[in-house]
C-alpha cells in the first residue's frame, strides 16, 4: 500500500526507539539498521488506517524479527571465527537508546550485552523489553503471544543468569576513569606488576577480529595471564605497525555508558576495548577491532569532539 506523510513520519518519529530495541536484542547496530528497515517494509505493506495503536504494532513487529534473526544467529555464531561480542557503541549514539534509570544504562551496558547472549531468545527480548523500555507484562505477553505468567517467569531467570554474571558492584565514573589512566600507565611501562596490581584475580581479556584481524581464539584468563598479554600487546614494535599500517592514536572514550579505549588511525577506529571495572579493580578488557563491527563507531567518532590521542601504543 501507499503510505501517506503522516505514516512516513510517524515511521521515522519511532525508529530511533525500534533501533534502539534491536540493538539491544540483536548486539549488533548494522543488524538492528536492517531490522528496523524491515519494520518499514512491513509498515508500508499493511492496511495503516485498521492499526488501532501503530507503536504497539511496529514494536510487535520488529521484537518477532530479532526473535528469527536470534534463533539463526544462533547457527551462524557456532561457525564464526574466534570470539563473538557485541558492537559496541560509543557516547553520543542515538541508538544507545533511553537511559534515564539504571535498569536501562545496564540493559545497553557492554557487559550485559555480552551476558544476555546467554540467554534464550524468548528470555532476552523480556528482559530487554522490561528492564530498558518499561514495558509491562501484559504487554509484552502481547507482544510475543506469551502468558503474563509466562512473561514473569522468563524475566526471573533473565535477571538471575545477568545477576550471576555481574556479582560485584561497580563504581563511579569518575572513579573508572582514574583507573583507566592508571591502567595505561602500568601498560606502557613494560612490567607486569604494575598491571597485577589494577587486576582482580579472575580478570579476562577477549577480542573479537572476526577472522579479519588476529584475535586470539580463546580468552586470557586470570590476573597473571591477562597482565603478561597487555605487556606485550602495548609493547611498540615495527611488525604491528605493519599489521595496522600506521602508528594508531589511542583515546580514552565512553562506550555503552563505560570507560573504553578507543584506537583511531587516520580518523577511521580499527579498535574498541570496553573496561568492566568493579570495586576490587579492572575485572574485563574485552576488544572489537572486526571492522565490520566499527564502521557505525568511525562514524559517530567523524563527528564527536575528541582531544589528543593520550598515546601511541605501536
Amino acid at each position: 500500500m501507499t503510505l501517506t506523510t503522516d505514516d512516513v513520519q510517524r515511521f521515522e518519529a519511532a525508529r530511533p526507539r525500534l533501533e534502539a530495541l534491536a540493538y539491544r536484542l540483536l548486539g549488533s547496530a548494522s543488524e538492528a539498521e536492517d531490522a528496523a528497515q524491515e519494520t518499514f517494509l512491513r509498515w508500508q505493506a499493511a492496511d495503516t488506517g485498521r492499526i488501532e495503536v501503530p507503536e504497539a504494532w511496529l514494536t510487535k513487529v520488529l521484537t518477532n524479527l530479532c526473535l528469527n534473526q536470534l534463533t539463526s544467529a544462533r547457527a551462524r555464531r557456532e561457525t564464526y571465527v574466534g570470539q563473538w561480542l557485541p558492537e559496541p557503541l560509543l557516547a553520543g549514539d542515538p541508538m544507545l537508546g533511553p537511559a534515564d534509570t539504571a535498569e536501562q544504562r545496564e540493559s545497553v551496558s557492554y557487559a550485559v550485552l555480552v551476558l544476555l547472549e546467554r540467554l534464550s531468545p524468548l528470555e532476552r527480548a523480556v528482559y530487554v523489553l522490561r528492564e530498558a523500555f518499561d514495558y509491562p507484562h501484559r504487554e509484552i505477553a502481547a507482544i510475543l503471544g506469551l502468558s503474563e505468567a509466562a512473561s514473569q517467569q522468563h524475566l526471573h531467570r533473565a535477571r538471575k543468569h545477568v545477576a550471576q554474571g555481574r556479582a560485584r558492584a561497580e563504581i563511579d565514573q569518575e572513579s573508572a576513569r582514574r583507573i583507566v589512566e592508571e591502567f595505561l600507565a602500568a601498560a606502557t611501562s613494560g612490567k607486569t606488576e604494575p598491571l597485577l596490581a589494577l587486576l582482580t584475580r579472575d580478570a579476562v581479556a577477549v577480542g573479537d577480529g572476526g577472522g579479519k584481524v588476529p584475535a586470539r581464539a580463546s580468552a586470557f584468563q586470570g590476573a597473571v595471564a591477562v597482565a603478561k598479554f597487555l605487556r606485550g600487546l602495548f609493547k611498540p614494535s615495527q611488525a604491528k605497525r605493519n599489521l595496522v599500517g600506521g602508528s594508531p592514536g589511542l583515546y580514552t572514550a565512553t562506550a555503552n555508558g563505560a570507560p573504553a579505549l578507543v584506537a583511531v588511525l587516520d580518523g577511521r577506529v580499527i579498535g574498541v576495548t570496553c573496561l568492566e571495572i568493579t570495586a576490587e579493580g579492572v575485572t574485563a578488557f574485552r576488544s572489537q577491532v572486526n571492522p565490520d563491527k566499527l564502521v557505525r563507531a568511525s562514524r559517530v567518532w567523524a563527528g564527536a569532539e575528541r582531544g589528543e590521542a593520550l598515546l601511541h601504543p605501536f
